[in-house]
């Protein structure tokens, strides 16, 4: 600390302590004033007053005696002493500075934010007394009893001055305190309040040391004391704490952005670098572009210059051939005239006038002969040559394509992606892996085919802006051959290596007339609606759990190979039930929906094993015949159908456990019913072989007889009441076979029989009439009983 605010707090703090010299040294009589304290505010600094009370600080000036010294110590004991008794009141005081400094009830929020701040700095600088105008400061007693202290101190000190001296101790305090004052304000200018450099330097170190508040209007950390009177009270303040936690986050974040941009600066170098190595790729290419344009463009002058002097050749050559013709014609005229004028002047020698006669009448006719040839003496050609005229538009177009837009590479077409297509349309892609301008894409396509003449097929080309294009209109499950190429202002790319995409396939149809179920099971049939394989299907049920609100629970069967499956249920249910058809372009729509219920068992009957005499009625399950003259008929028939008994066999019931059917029959019609195995003897008669099993009803004269019929054999069973409600109930799991009257509830015959397959419902008629089957029944209490 600074020595003259030391000095003050040495004092101060000397006089409560016993047995130590004060700074500065006081008289000996003086021990009194340390009955008490005295405290002086900071702004008696910058005062003239400050010297009344610290006479040390002119001990530079010049020598000072020790009465000097006392006298100024009365001095300031005087107005010490005056200003206790004008009275003292702390709580005023503090009202008095709040109403100068402009603190009101505005003030009470940062009064909080200052966190007893003010407690501190009142402890440790009491406020000063406002006194009369100018001045900055006052001198507060610790105690009351300070002031006879004060009197006792200057009664002592005027008994130490010497009367003689009295007018040069007054000269010299004159001078001394104007000096003082000029030191002071010299110098408060550079301090702001009055300060010397040493107690500048003071305050700065304790601004430092008690800095507990962060100004934001500044930006700097202050003392709370400068927050309520000094140049900071208008300023907005924060805690320190926060005030550090908040720079370090703005820090932070700042730090981020850094990272930030030296990741996008570090990103743009590597582009830059991408960008020197394409410079250098294109320029590489565009080099080679130049090149392949010169080198054809220097091909199509040769091959022009060829041309021309091939055409100018050939013309020379006909020419010449005619003229020469010409000239040979011309000769062989000449030659003649030459013979024929060489005839005549031998002639004119003959003397003989008989001879000549003969030789002139032949002559005459020779002559007239050749004169009335006509000589041609026109040129057959002309010696000039036709001017021909070199077509350069070819090359001027080579030329003008030599431009910074080279002729694009040929794209490479994607693979088609799963689930892509409709049964009509199609979405084919493609990519373009350089860096050329491309202003169009021209897709072509054709339908692929397994014929030879696959070449014949039409193609179709579509002009696309984008890598991407969908085709509809075509047909379902079908292969077609995509190829692409891209366009620009310089020409055409080659075509991309072809790509096969198939279209999904046609909705499935359910065969409903074959679906066959049972209490815990279905077996659904359907055909695919394409010519074309699929790779598998999609069976769709839904299990209908209250049709009234039409609520449906869906599940889904995925990757049968095969048109159909066998489905486990749940019992005394009703289920829709839908196919799908998938292949590699995707899945078909779904098929038409067929109602299933798991209520009982559900067959049908096989039209390919029916007897050609035996006819299927619309509703499927009513079998008739009308005549039995000749049931060996030559009516056409199929490979599995009856030939001798007239009879027909169900659809196969392929699950495990009790199935229950009912038939309806007539009690005048001989019929036989029950099951068979699949390769039951289609020649035979049922219940004739051991791959049958039925119960034959014949009409006697006496009676009605009932036989139940397995290889041939029967028991001798009476049976009084003719049933004309038959039910049959087919056990696999414990191997029997009942009948029952289920019109009365009377339990009829029982085979038991190991099945070791499946078996067929049979049904036959012996005499005109009809048999009416029920299916789909739920197995009555009293056909369940062992």
């Amino acid at each position: 600390m600074s020595s003259r605010f030391g000095s003050a707090r040495e004092y101060e703090t000397n006089d409560q302590l016993p047995g130590r010299s004060a700074s500065p040294p006081v008289p000996e009589s003086s021990d009194t004033e340390a009955e008490g304290l005295v405290f002086y505010h900071m702004d008696l600094y910058g005062s003239k007053e400050r010297f009344d009370i610290f006479p040390e600080e002119l001990s530079g000036q010049g020598d000072r005696s020790r009465g000097d010294m006392r006298r100024e110590s009365a001095l300031s004991s005087e107005k010490i002493h005056h200003s206790q008794e004008a009275g003292y009141d702390l709580e005023k005081e503090v009202a008095e500075l709040a109403k100068m400094y402009g603190l009101d009830e505005d003030r009470e929020k940062e009064l909080e934010l200052l966190g007893g701040h003010l407690e501190m700095v009142e402890s440790r600088w009491p406020p000063a007394r406002t006194g009369k105008a100018g001045s900055q400061g006052s001198i507060y007693n610790a105690s009351k009893s300070s002031s006879p202290v004060k009197d006792k101190s200057q009664s002592t000190e005027q008994q130490g001055l010497p009367g003689e001296a009295s007018q040069d101790e007054d000269q010299s305090k004159a001078t001394a305190e104007d000096e003082a004052e000029h030191h002071i304000w010299s110098r408060g200018e550079l301090n702001s309040g009055g300060v010397s450099d040493e107690c500048s330097s003071q305050a700065v170190s304790e601004e430092e040391e008690v800095a507990d508040v962060f100004c934001s209007t500044c930006k700097m950390p202050i003392r709370a004391f400068d927050k309520l009177f000094g140049e900071h009270k208008d300023h907005e303040v924060a805690q320190l704490p926060s005030a550090v936690e908040s720079e370090k986050e703005e820090i932070h974040k700042n730090m981020c952005k850094l990272e930030e941009q030296i990741a996008q600066m570090e990103n743009f170098a590597s582009h830059l670098e991408e960008i020197f190595i394409t410079v250098e790729e294109n320029f590489g290419r565009q080099e080679q572009n130049f090149e392949v344009h010169y080198n054809d463009a220097v091909q199509v002058l040769a091959q022009k210059y060829e041309e021309q002097l091939e055409a100018l050749g050939e013309e020379k050559r006909q020419k010449l051939e005619a003229l020469y013709g010409q000239l040979v014609s011309c000769g062989e005229h000449l030659d003649t005239c030459k013979e024929l004028t060489e005839t005549t002047q031998e002639l004119y020698l003959e003397n003989d006038k008989a001879n000549f006669m003969k030789a002139a009448v032949t002559m005459v006719d020779r002559l007239e002969e050749f004169l009335k040839k006509e000589v041609d003496l026109q040129l057959s050609t002309l010696p000039d040559f036709e001017e021909r005229v070199i077509d350069f538009s070819e090359v001027e177009q080579l030329m003008n394509s030599i431009n910074t837009i080279p002729a694009p590479c040929a794209p490479v077409i994607n693979p088609q992606a799963p689930n892509a297509a409709t049964g009509s349309s199609l979405r084919v892609c493609w990519g373009l892996f350089s860096d050329d301008t491309v202003e169009c894409y021209q897709l072509c396509y054709k339908p692929v085919s397994n014929e030879r003449h696959s070449d014949e097929q039409a193609e179709h080309t579509l002009k696309v802006k984008e890598t991407y294009c969908t085709i509809t209109n075509l047909l379902p499950n079908t292969q077609y051959e995509f190829w692409v190429s891209a366009v620009n202002a310089s020409g055409i790319s080659p075509p991309s290596e072809r790509a096969v995409y198939v279209t999904a396939p046609s909705p499935p149809t359910i065969k409903s007339k074959k679906i066959r179920s049972c209490e815990s099971a279905a077996l659904v049939c359907w055909e695919s609606g394409d010519v074309n394989p699929v790779d598998s299907y999609t069976v769709e049920l839904a299990k209908l759990t209250d049709e009234e609100n039409g609520d449906i629970i869906t599940e889904s069967i995925v990757g049968i190979p095969n048109c159909e499956v066998l489905i486990h249920l749940q019992p005394r249910q009703s289920y829709h039930i839908c196919v799908r058809a998938l292949n590699l372009g995707g899945s078909s729509e779904r098929s038409e929906p067929v109602l299933i219920h798991t209520t009982g068992t559900y067959f049908c009957l096989n039209e390919d094993t029916a007897h050609p005499l035996l006819a299927i009625l619309d509703d499927g399950f009513t079998i008739a015949c009308d005549e039995l003259e000749n049931p060996e008929c030559d009516l056409p028939v199929y490979d599995n159908s009856f030939t001798r008994c007239i009879g027909i066999l169900g659809s196969l019931i392929p699950f495990p456990g009790k199935h229950y059917w009912e038939v309806e029959v007539e009690e005048d019609t001989e019929y036989r019913i029950g099951v068979a195995f699949e390769n039951t003897p289609r020649h035979g008669y049922l219940g004739a072989n051991n791959s049958s099993w039925c119960m034959r009803h014949i009409i006697t004269p006496s009676r009605h007889k009932y036989e139940f019929l397995h290889s041939g054999m029967t028991p001798d069973i009476r049976i009084t009441v003719p049933p004309r409600r038959i039910g049959i109930l087919l056990d696999y799991e414990n191997c029997r076979l009942s009948f029952f009257n289920a019109d009365i509830a009377q339990h009829l015959y029982v085979f038991s029989s190991h099945f070791q397959h499946y078996v067929h419902p049979c049904f036959a008629l012996e005499t005109p009439g009809i048999l009416r089957i029920h299916t789909g029944i739920v197995i009555p209490p009293w056909a369940a009983l062992p």
